[in-house]
Formats: structure tokens, sequence, C-alpha cells
């Protein structure tokens, strides 16, 4: 039982944003969207975490829902990196993205990590403001 406390407190160190590499979380975020940038769904594709690899099937549908329900992702005009923190045992990169009008979007993205690097294991909304915030 004693090991299995200390596995876990590991496990749960090991997912601070203290011990996170941020850079290379950004690096992932970014290479996602320059893939976007790129229409290029299939790398786009491939920096999703295994669940929404499973839950989209195809590099096609994944881009489908990009461009219909984050266009501003999928088309940003600029991105600027804010905190990352720890929430619930999960690392949030919370970004600002400027979309082509203008219109400042917030969103969250959560990060986990693989054998291979770290991959987006979704992205929540957060909110609009203004272009002038």
């Amino acid at each position: 039982m004693r090991i299995l406390r200390t596995l876990t407190l590991v496990a749960a160190m090991a997912a601070t944003p203290a011990l996170a590499n941020p850079d290379a979380i950004r690096n992932t975020i970014q290479s996602q969207i320059d893939a976007f940038l790129a229409d290029d769904f299939s790398t786009a594709f491939s920096y999703a975490s295994p669940t929404i690899q499973t839950l989209f099937g195809s590099a096609e549908n994944f881009g489908a829902m990009v461009r219909g329900g984050y266009p501003m992702v999928w088309r940003p005009e600029d991105v600027r990196y804010l905190d990352l923190r720890e929430e619930n045992g999960f690392l949030w990169q919370n970004i600002l993205i400027t979309d082509g009008d203008g219109q400042r979007h917030i969103l969250e993205y959560q990060m986990i990590q693989q054998e291979n690097g770290w991959k987006i294991n979704g992205v929540r909304y957060v909110r609009a403001t203004s272009p002038s915030a």
C-alpha cells in the first residue's frame, strides 16, 4: 500500500507545471497550429492524444471539427501563450488567439505526456475578448 501511495505521489508530481517543460508544450501546440495553417490535417491530427484520435477516427473528421468549431485555431492571426497550470492532475496551457477579424479568444489546451512527447488531449473555449483588451 505504501508503494502505491508513493507511486501515486510521484505520478502527480510529474504532472505539475514546475516539472513540465513549458517550451515543449508550447511547441506541440504551435506545431499543430502551423499544420492547420498549411491545411495539413494529418500532421495536426498527430499532435492529438490517442483519446482524441479515437474520438474522431480520422484526420479528415478532426479537420472538419476544427474548421467548423474552432475557426480561430484553424486560421489564427496571432497566438500568445499565457499561463500553464495544473488542475485536478492535468496540465492546462492557456492561449490567446486573435482571429482574422481582430477578435480575441482565450482557449485552454489540456496536455498529456506520452512516450513520444506532449499531446493535446482537449481544448476548452474560455471566452472572447474585445480587440482592445
